[in-house]
This record gives C-alpha cells, structure tokens and sequence, in this order.
C-alpha cells in the first residue's frame, strides 16, 4: 500500500528547500534556500524526509572545525521519511516507503574498523536539512511503525553510535556497572536507554543536577555532578567501592581520566569523542594494574544499525526528543544546542 506523501510535491521540480552552509560562522548562518533537486543514480534512492535531526558533528561543520573549506554543502545526518524515487538496480518496493536513513556510508569490508572510503550523510555528501535527500539504497532501513518520523529522526548516528560502544566494543553484559559520563547529549541517553534494556544498572554524570534527576526518571540507578571535585569518589560510593564495570564516555579530557582510573580491574572504557581535549595527566597502573580494556569507538556497520533500530521496532524502547522546531528553525535549533540546553535529540521538522 503507498503512504500519502502529505508534505513533499511529487511532481518533478528543478529545486527544494534546503538549509546550505555556504561560509562558516555561528548559527544565524544557517538559512534555508532553493537547492537543486537531487537525482538516483545506479544503487541510489531519493527520500522526502518528514524529520531530521541535530548532531554536535553538524555544529562542528557549520564552525569549520571538521572541513573549514567544504562549502556549499547540506549538512545533517539523520533523516526519515518516505522514499520518492529509486535508481537503476534498486528494488522498485522501495518506493512509498517509510523509511530511517543509516548515516554511516560505505563502511567497508572489515566489521572491526572502517574503510578508507568511509564517511558520514552530511559531509561530503549533502545531508538532511532538505525536503530531498539521495543516499545509497543500501542504507535504507524501514521505519519502527511504532516510531513517529520524528522519533525515527532522532535514533540514526547517536543510536548506531551508542550500540557499538556498548554491545560490540564494551560487550555489555547484565551484570555490568555502567557509568555513562555526559548525560543529556544524544548518544549518551541511547547509552543510558540500552543498557537498561540489557538489564544493567546504570550510572551518569552531568553538570546539571537537573539533568541528573532526568536521568534516574529514565531508570539511572545515580548520578554525580562532574563539577564536584570529588565526584570520582562519589560515584565509587554508589558503586559499593567497586566502582564502574564499564565506562561509555563521549568527553574524553579529565572526565576520561577518571573514569579509567575508578573502573574496576578487568573493566573496559570505552570513548567515541573528544569535546574535552587530551586525556589529562595519568598514570599508566591505572591501566595495566587493573589489566583493563580502553577502547575506541565511531559509528558502525550496517549490521550493527540493524540491530540497534531492531531494538526500536520491538517497541520497547522510545528515543528521548528535547524539542521539534520546522526547518526554518535551523538556527534557533542549532542555538540550543551550543548552548547545551538540550536533554535528548533536537529535531528539525521537513
């Protein structure tokens, strides 16, 4: 059965609506324009996106921290919507579909690392912010029905993102302690949410004691507040004096320090960003000592995203939404993130 498409003409036209990043700048950068009409190519599938999403990776492109000279450029990276049109060798039924976009393109062969072709929906390839969007119909997946296209928009890059870090690299457990540093930020609330779902207790830390109370609502069993100095204590507290079993932090800086030196021996600490800069000053026995894992992690492969979004279709999991403004919003959106206002995914409606 088609799906109505309620908010993108069918008809064929020379342009859409886009929000194009063509200078680097703060957030009142970000306007939305005509953008030329994308075409599918031989593997490739054309979605009218209904939602997209934001990411810290698209505040870093819009400053110029990622690629200062890739301009014009559409940046975003997650998307859902519905399928419009299908290039040369691509299933036919794919048209009309509901439909969540896998960012992560051309991984590569190697489940253990990605390729050298490897690379993100928004940079270099035009991204989401846009009533039209082309992507590899390989990374097509169908929509959770349970799911909203909002919802569905929020769950691409910080769900997969979170997944590996906890399932593949971390090799979660049940049994596991995990502390989730950072919580508020996209990624870190997928942590929180399938860690529970795998039945860990979960604990987090925040900056804001609001953000804190937020967490343990969505079944944090605690949390301490970063700006404590003594936090690492507290936390080792709430942990019996055992501290964490596994750590899944997206700061890196001082709060990576830390957490490599209370996770408890055989543990494993696991990273996938670094808005804290270098690993402060630390000593190399609270690695070897304890005998344990320290990991990087980034995105995923395709089978992990299926896996993750399967979590999602289940329907036992709902992804956290900070807010939902229209496109024309960018930069109010974007303003709001930087500010670190956010408790979850901010979604800019197509």
């Amino acid at each position: 059965m088609s799906n109505p498409l309620s908010n993108f003409d069918r008809r064929r036209a020379a342009t859409v609506k886009a929000v194009v990043l063509r200078e680097r700048g703060g957030p009142e950068i970000l306007r939305v324009e005509a953008w030329p009409e994308p075409v599918a190519g031989p593997g490739e599938a054309i979605v009218a996106l209904r939602a997209a999403a934001l990411n810290h990776r698209d505040v870093w492109i819009r400053r110029g921290t990622l690629s200062a000279g890739a301009a014009p450029i559409v940046p975003g990276s997650d998307g859902a919507g519905n399928v419009v049109a299908v290039g040369a060798g691509v299933d036919p039924s794919w048209n009309d579909a509901a439909v969540v976009i896998n960012p992560s393109l051309d991984w590569g062969a190697d489940p253990r690392v990605q390729g050298p072709h490897w690379r993100i929906l928004g940079l270099p390839d035009d991204g989401t912010y846009a009533e039209l969007v082309k992507v590899p119909a390989a990374n097509l997946h169908p929509k959770p029905e349970a799911l909203t296209f909002e919802q569905a928009a929020a769950i691409p890059l910080a769900g997969l993102t979170a997944y590996r870090a906890l399932v593949s690299r971390a090799r979660l457990r049940a049994d596991d302690v995990v502390l989730v540093t950072g919580i508020g930020g996209g990624v870190a609330l997928f942590a929180l949410a399938i860690a529970r779902r795998v039945g860990a207790p979960v604990f987090v830390t925040s900056g804001s004691d609001d953000k804190i109370a937020r967490a343990r609502a969505l079944g944090a069993s605690g949390g301490v507040s970063y700006r404590v100095p003594d936090w690492p204590r507290q936390l080792t507290d709430m942990t019996d004096g055992k501290g964490p079993s596994v750590v899944i932090d997206g700061t890196g800086g001082e709060s990576l320090a830390k957490a490599i030196e209370i996770v408890r021996p055989g543990g494993r600490v696991v990273n996938y960003g670094g808005t804290g800069g270098p690993i402060a000053p630390l000593s190399p026995r609270s690695i070897f000592w304890k005998q344990i894992d320290v990991m990087g992690s980034t995105m995923g492969t395709s089978a992990e995203f299926g896996a993750m979004l399967r979590l999602y279709d289940e329907g036992a999991l709902r992804p956290v939404v900070d807010s939902v403004l229209p496109l024309e919003e960018a930069a109010a959106a974007h303003a709001r993130m930087e500010r670190g206002d956010q408790f979850g995914k901010i979604i800019l409606t197509i």
